[in-house]
């Protein structure tokens, strides 16, 4: 998955769609845009002193939260598991860890692998 289709995905097609799973790829690309939009919207804030983070970043959370939780399918594991990210120091470390697992293989309780041959990658 191309960092374009990753971000078609979460933006459109997947937008707030929190079963079924996500590939590595489509969480990695999805959250090189979240750090990109969040430096560019900071920077620009930053320049012309206005807050506007938390209002032009609105629409990144529900995917964000989403493609997360796929991913977290995709590895066999339950979407509350974020929650560990929020443990001070130690918490994003491990959430991050979990990220970078590979799939589960075959079919699961959240549905089949995307990485199988024949599914749809969007």
């Amino acid at each position: 998955m191309s960092f374009t289709d990753a971000a078609r995905t979460c933006l459109t097609f997947k937008f707030a769609t929190f079963s079924g799973r996500a590939r590595r790829a489509e969480y990695w690309w999805f959250s090189a845009l979240y750090v990109g939009a969040v430096a560019v919207i900071a920077g620009v804030s930053f320049a012309i002193e206005v807050p506007l983070l938390s209002v032009l970043l609105v629409p990144f959370i529900v995917p964000m939260l989403s493609v997360s939780v796929r991913r977290l399918h995709d590895t066999g594991r339950s979407g509350r598991r974020m929650l560990i990210a929020l443990i001070p120091v130690v918490g994003p470390i491990i959430y991050l860890v979990g990220m970078t697992v590979d799939s589960a293989p075959g079919t699961n309780q959240y549905g089949p692998s995307p990485k199988a041959v024949g599914q749809p990658v969007g």
